[in-house]
């Protein structure tokens, strides 16, 4: 029974009556609600779509059209395959298609014309009747869409002649799906022996007969011209007749023998040991009936299991046919099966054209790596693709992330790798010119110091004021050595060290400069007014006053460790590019470009004081003391600083920043100091070094007012004064400044310009 007639009976049979259905595969017989009653031995079409789906999605096909005849068998099997496909995921429905009970004219050719809208679904699902499949593939082949279209055939194709018969190579390649079957030869042979004269059950089997011999066995019904013979009886089945055994005999067999065996043992129970109906059994009630037939568990007639579920449903158990052309010869091959889960033999497949790799029916091609799908609203299997760029990788086919603050994508996006670390390293020409020029400077004021100690009891040297000349030495120095500390790889001890001796080494030297235009600063003026000396001029004193300046950096820096203990750090951000394979961590040491200006600003508040004080002494006579090589050293030094500034800080948005910016400051420090070692000791080193001869004393009694006026008048009336040989009224200045300090009896004459 079909499941139109299967359905019929359950709604118009009178009580309780079970069926077993051989041929019933609607997938709504299963529903215990409303045919409660209904059993079968066949699998529903629920299965069949499953197994349908699994085909689509095991061929990678996830962009599908299906075609179904309008009625119960087509429309279910295309929903439940729609519902199928829904719960699985990965297959989206392109076209859904009806054919008419009545097509019209031209009805095909628009079916076929709706299911080419989108070429990219190329396969077809189709549950129709074999009418309706073979005018399909006609229309198909009239438009030259051979080898297009990839078929996927329910049972009503199955392995069929008639829907492609003249039309093979538009249906090669076609996948179909047949439950699990076996031709059985004991009905072969009973049914073969059959003649007229033996058939004594089937009152149809002499209409059975004209049919298939094409003959009537009325001579009246007989018309002249019509082709039709009268049949002899001597006619045989199988030889004078194609024959090819119905596919659906083995359910019915299985049927028959499902009921059988449930009566059997319901018999059993009810009435053993009885023969015939017991009163247990008259009438049978169909309820118990119903449950002796569920219970059923028993071997088939093709040695398949024959059970059934709560439902009343047979097992799914399907084989898979392709439809394939060798050597000119068309046939349906077995290319798998399907028992709860697919198996497929993929080498056994054939495409169209004799392909092996199977032909694609996808609605996007698959995003590259590094790509991610952007779903189409309202068809989760097409996108387009977008591309994880910047920072982000591909976290999933769907979504892109962005890397960790301390990683970068890969080249295809497709994951993250560690930000390469970078810092100024020795070999660099960034750092070998700055190490250059401090080493240099180095050398050239360890030479300064070793002359100065060599000759420490010179007139030249202890007019120069020994003790500030070493502290301002030691000042050079820490700004050469400064440079070395900025190019070391930065740790918890580098960076300590830098914070301390970056700033030291500039307030070392320019609180002892400071010290130095402030003393010549207040001895004139004072000079001008008095005779006596200014307080605190003594190099005790001067060293006091620069301590004293130096000691506000050190507490300073004291009060910054407290505050924020130093650190090195690795800065992701100060090289992070718009190209991540151009991003850089740099280990650097947490001195920010604020922290920065204050770390050096006290320094840059003493130069510019000493360059106040330096403008202030200006008129002082060159001939006199170094007032005037120190307004120079200033100026230079503050030209150094105002370059030095908009280089720095416009370079902060370079790739080459830390570069750029180390190099900078350590070059501007090394050249200040090297303003300050060539202009103040350099000349005084190549005196002592090369002429001797001048570095000699002299007797001189003037007081300190007599000293100072007469520099005042000279530098007023005799410009010329600077001509004059060992600078007499220069050393009688330096001569009295000394002298305060020491005994006012006993007074030297030295020529040096750092007398005061």
């Amino acid at each position: 029974m079909d499941s139109l007639t299967s359905r019929g009976l359950q709604e118009i049979t009178p009580g309780s009556i079970p069926q077993v259905s051989y041929a019933s595969t609607a997938p709504e017989l299963s529903d215990n609600t409303r045919y409660d009653f209904f059993s079968r031995v066949v699998p529903p079409d629920t299965y069949q779509a499953q197994a349908m789906v699994d085909i689509v999605r095991h061929m990678g096909w996830n962009y599908v059209s299906t075609v179904a005849s309008e009625g119960n068998y087509g429309e279910s099997g295309v929903d439940a395959f729609i519902q199928k496909s829904r719960e699985d995921g990965g297959v989206c429905i392109s076209q859904s298609v009806k054919i008419p009970r009545e097509p019209k004219v031209g009805e095909f050719d628009k079916i076929i014309h709706r299911l080419g809208e989108n070429p990219n679904a190329r396969v077809v699902i189709i549950f129709a009747n074999e009418d309706d499949i073979r005018r399909l593939l006609q229309a198909a082949k009239k438009v030259n869409l051979t080898g297009h279209f990839l078929w996927v055939g329910s049972d009503s194709w199955g392995s069929k002649i008639s829907p492609v018969l003249h039309q093979e190579e538009m249906a090669e390649g076609a996948v179909t799906i047949l439950p699990k079957r076996q031709s059985i030869k004991g009905f072969d042979r009973y049914f073969i022996s059959r003649t007229l004269e033996n058939n004594r059950r089937n009152i149809w089997f002499a209409e059975f007969w004209e049919n298939n011999f094409n003959c009537k066995l009325n001579r009246h019904a007989l018309k002249k011209g019509s082709g039709i013979k009268k049949c002899t009886n001597q006619e045989r089945i199988g030889k004078d007749s194609s024959y090819e055994q119905e596919g659906k005999v083995m359910f019915v067999i299985d049927a028959v023998y499902a009921m059988a065996h449930a009566l059997h043992n319901m018999h059993s129970d009810l009435c053993p040991g009885k023969v015939g109906l017991c009163s247990k059994m008259d009438p049978i009630d169909g309820s118990l009936l119903l449950k002796y037939i569920r219970d059923v568990k028993i071997t088939g007639i093709a040695g398949n299991p024959v059970q059934f579920n709560e439902n009343g449903d047979a097992p799914g158990r399907y084989d898979i046919y392709q439809y394939q052309i060798n050597n000119k010869t068309a046939e349906y091959k077995i290319i798998g099966h399907w028992t709860d889960q697919l198996n497929l033999n993929m080498p056994a497949m054939q495409w169209p054209g004799g392909a092996r790799q199977v032909p694609s029916s996808i609605c996007s091609q698959p995003c590259k790596p590094g790509w991610r799908k952007k779903i189409v609203k309202g068809i989760p299997c097409c996108w387009h693709c977008e591309r994880c760029d910047g920072y982000q990788y591909q976290a999933d086919a769907f979504t892109c992330k962005m890397c960790r603050f301390d990683m970068r994508p890969n080249k295809t996006h497709t994951g993250c790798q560690k930000i390469p670390i970078v810092q100024l390293e020795w070999s660099s020409p960034w750092a070998v010119i700055p190490v250059l020029i401090a080493i240099l400077g180095i050398m050239a004021t360890l030479f300064v110091v070793v002359t100065f100690v060599r000759y420490n009891d010179t007139p030249i040297v202890k007019a120069s004021g020994r003790e500030l000349s070493y502290v301002l030495l030691t000042g050079i120095f820490l700004c050469y050595a400064t440079t070395f500390l900025m190019i070391s790889t930065p740790g918890v001890g580098i960076c300590s060290l830098r914070r301390i001796f970056l700033g030291l080494g500039m307030s070392i030297s320019y609180a002892a400069l400071l010290t130095k235009t402030n003393r010549i600063y207040r001895i004139f003026e004072q000079g001008k007014m008095s005779v006596s000396a200014p307080r605190f001029i003594s190099p005790a004193s001067q060293l006091v006053i620069t301590f004293s300046l130096i000691s506000v950096q050190l507490l300073g820096v004291c009060i910054w460790f407290t505050v924020d203990p130093p650190q090195a750090f690795i800065d992701y951000e100060d090289q992070r590019m718009a190209n991540p394979e151009l991003a850089r961590g740099v280990l650097k040491c947490d001195i920010s470009d604020l922290s920065l200006i204050c770390l050096l600003g006290y320094s840059m508040l003493l130069m510019v004081t000493c360059t106040v004080y330096a403008i202030k002494t200006r008129g002082v006579p060159e001939t006199f003391n170094e007032a005037k090589p120190i307004g120079f050293t200033m100026y230079t030094t503050c030209i150094i600083w105002l370059a030095f500034i908009p280089i720095f800080f416009g370079t902060s948005q370079s790739t080459e920043k830390m570069y750029i910016q180390t190099t900078t400051l350590t070059i501007s420090v090394s050249l200040s100091a090297s303003v300050s070692l060539g202009m103040l000791y350099m000349p005084k080193v190549y005196v002592v070094l090369l002429h001797p001869e001048q570095n000699v004393a002299k007797r001189n009694t003037r007081s300190l007012k007599a000293v100072v006026t007469a520099a005042t008048m000279s530098n007023k009336f005799n410009p010329k004064v600077s001509l004059r040989p060992n600078g007499e009224a220069k050393t009688e200045l330096c001569e009295n400044l000394e002298t305060q300090g020491l005994s006012p009896k006993q007074t030297y004459i030295s020529y040096s310009n750092h007398a005061i």
